[in-house]
Formats: structure tokens, sequence, C-alpha cells
């Protein structure tokens, strides 16, 4: 892995605010240089950078720093992340306006397609419409559920309302429709690129465990890829590779943009 902060190899002293555990980033897999949906990465970065900091953040930079780190990593395939922070922060004086810095860290490319089995606990993340670095939570409910004998973990409610897995988004099929559960949570790039090329009928509705009494198939989906749940909570759905391979279809059919061809700004 090889991580550089404003465009320049990260030291230690950028990486001490990592201790304050306060900042946002975003995650993409990278082919030949070019990104699926970078407009829905970037649209991210600065929601979030205006939610914590209340700032605006240079989407063109970060978009030539991508490039660049890219470049220096010698990878045109590989898995980039990039995380908004700021050195400046004082946990002591949240309000204050801070100039943020931008982490940038190449690693090699993934794709995740192998079958899960998951089980569902009453959580929820803090703060869930942001991809911020507050992730302790979601990975020891992962582990707990790994330790189960389970693959992961999905998220509901008391009541039982279903938001999202812990670091994917959630579809299921009623037979006639693909269905999205409508809850807080955070709602992921390649959720929206299905959402947009989907080309049978599908509904963004709230959906409860007892919902999946009839439900045959559903798949869980991330910017790093898409996968069939064999089962959740026991149930199995029989139906769910062959709508994951529907899935990751309609995934290779949407467009890569080409990192520093034309600049995102209006993300």
């Amino acid at each position: 892995m090889t991580v550089s902060c404003n465009g320049r190899p990260a030291q230690v002293e950028d990486l001490l605010p990592a201790l304050v555990n306060y900042g946002h980033f975003t995650s993409m897999q990278v082919r030949g240089q070019a990104v699926q949906g970078v407009d829905l990465h970037l649209a991210r970065l600065s929601q979030a950078t205006r939610e914590l900091f209340g700032s605006e953040l240079d989407l063109a930079q970060v978009q030539a720093w991508m490039t660049q780190a890219l470049l220096q990593a010698g990878q045109g395939d590989a898995s980039l992340r990039v995380t908004v922070y700021s050195r400046h922060f004082d946990f002591r004086n949240p309000l204050a306006a801070v100039p943020v810095d931008v982490l940038m860290a190449v690693s090699a490319p993934v794709a995740l397609t192998a079958p899960k089995r998951v089980r569902s606990v009453v959580w929820q993340r803090e703060l869930p419409q942001i991809k911020h670095v507050g992730t302790f939570g979601l990975f020891a409910e992962r582990r707990a559920a790994m330790a189960a004998g389970f693959d992961d973990v999905l998220f509901v409610s008391a009541t039982g309302g279903i938001s999202e897995g812990s670091t994917w988004n959630l579809a299921v099929h009623d037979g006639e429709r693909l269905l999205w559960p409508q809850a807080p949570a955070l709602r992921g790039t390649a959720e929206a690129l299905l959402q947009r090329h989907w080309p049978g009928a599908q509904a963004t509705q709230p959906l409860w465990l007892a919902d999946l009494a009839g439900v045959k198939a559903a798949f869980a989906c991330n910017a790093s890829g898409l996968w069939a749940l064999e089962a959740i909570d026991g149930q199995v759905l029989p139906g769910s590779r062959a709508l994951a391979e529907q899935g990751r279809a309609v995934l290779a059919g949407v467009g890569w943009d080409l990192l520093g061809s034309e600049p995102f700004c209006g993300a």
C-alpha cells in the first residue's frame, strides 16, 4: 500500500490526527485509471466535508491527487481510498473553522463475489448518511457474527426495520420487483448505479425482517463488488445466485470514468 497526503508522501505527523478518529472517506475500485460512478464518490466527499467541517472541498484538486497517487503507485488497477480529515481539528473546539487534508491510500484491486450467509442484529451506525471513519461498532458486530458461524451482519432497528449491512447495501427481490430498504443508512455508490441502470421494476420502501418470509433472492453490493446472500438468519434464499449474476451484468454495462480526463467539479 502507498499513502500520500495532499499530494505528497505521507509523514508520521500527517497520520497523527487519525488518533482523534474524526473524518470521512470513500473507497473505490480503479481499472485502467478509470472509476465507475466517480461523480457519486466526489459528491459523497463534498457533502460530508460540509457536514463535518463546514467547508468546501476542492474537487478538482482531489481528482488531481487521485490520479497522482495512482501514477506514483504504478497501479492502473487498484483499490483507492480517499480520506478527508484535518490536522488542525481540535476536539476541544470542534466548531473552529479548519482547513481539511486529503489522504490517498492505494492498494491491490479487489472484486467481491463470493456468496455469504448473514445474520441480523439490532444496531445503527452513528450519522449513517456519512461514510465516516468511526467503524469500531460495525466491525465488532461483523466479528461477533463470524464467531457465531455467519459470514457477515445485517443491521436492523429495534422494531425489525432493515437498514444496511456492515459495509454494504442490500437488495431483495419479491418475484416482481427489486426492493431497496428505505431506512437511515449509508447510500452506496454501487446501489446508486444499480438503481440508475436496473432494467426491471424496482422500488425503495420500508423493509422489515418479517417481509423476508416472502423473499427468494437477495444480494449485497458495495464499490468492491456484488455478491449473493444465500441465507439471512438461516432462511435460505435459493434465487440469490441468479439475482447476483443479473446485478453483476448490470454493473458490467456501466461506463468507467477516466480519471484526469474531465474534472467532475459539479459533484
